[in-house]
């Protein structure tokens, strides 16, 4: 039965991530492209869409502490329920770390937190990947589509710090804005950095798609 509601649950997040990534991009596409509504609106209306982002955050939280918990009940890693315990108990104490992180991120101390989220989601994307071409966990009885699933979560991540890395233009450029007021050409950057960010989330889902079929037809 807990595998049951674990497998549910894990699907479940799935189209949680997935609702999520679909209202942040599109607010995000109504404010950059809204050049004509006030300035204070807009800005308004990006605050939600980092508020919103965070939902994408637990999503990844959930689904790292879901699948780790399912592979160790199901004798995929070593461990058993103590694994899946341990697992669970991980994913509480992150959750309320990425809660931290986001209302303490303008407090002195955010900058600090933030290269700690940073940095742990570089150790998660290095373990995912190291599992999936058995550097980690050679000898497990792992089947190689839940290594390749492993792989596509890695992938996916790596998606989500490409469009961090794309969205620093746009932060720039709305500091700028929120200071002197927008123009033409600070809007061309805005939507230039959507049409960048949007394009590296079309993998994403991509990836994500993947991770659904290996999921559902377990090919190898």
């Amino acid at each position: 039965m807990t595998l049951a509601w674990l497998l549910a649950a894990h699907i479940a997040v799935l189209g949680y991530w997935l609702g999520s990534e679909f209202v942040i991009n599109s607010t995000y596409r109504y404010v950059s492209y809204s050049d004509r509504m006030p300035f204070p609106e807009r800005a308004r209306l990006m605050e939600h869409v980092m508020h919103v982002d965070q939902h994408v955050r637990y999503a990844l939280v959930l689904q790292a502490t879901l699948g780790t918990a399912l592979a160790a009940l199901y004798g995929y890693v070593p461990g058993g329920e103590t694994v899946a315990i341990a697992a669970g108990t991980i994913g509480i104490v992150w959750l309320g770390f990425v809660e931290a992180v986001h209302r303490l991120r303008h407090a002195p101390i955010g900058r600090t937190l933030a290269a700690i989220d940073r940095a742990s989601r570089y150790a998660l994307m290095a373990l995912l990947v190291a599992i999936a071409i058995g550097l980690v966990g050679g000898g497990w009885p792992m089947p190689l589509w839940l290594r390749w699933k492993l792989a596509l979560f890695a992938c996916v991540m790596m998606c989500g710090v490409g469009i961090r890395l794309a969205l620093i233009a746009h932060f720039r450029t709305w500091a700028v804005m929120a200071r002197d007021g927008p123009t033409d050409a600070t809007n061309a950057v805005i939507r230039r950095t959507y049409v960048r960010a949007t394009a590296i989330l079309l993998l994403l889902w991509l990836f994500i798609a993947g991770i659904a079929v290996l999921s559902v037809a377990k090919p190898l």
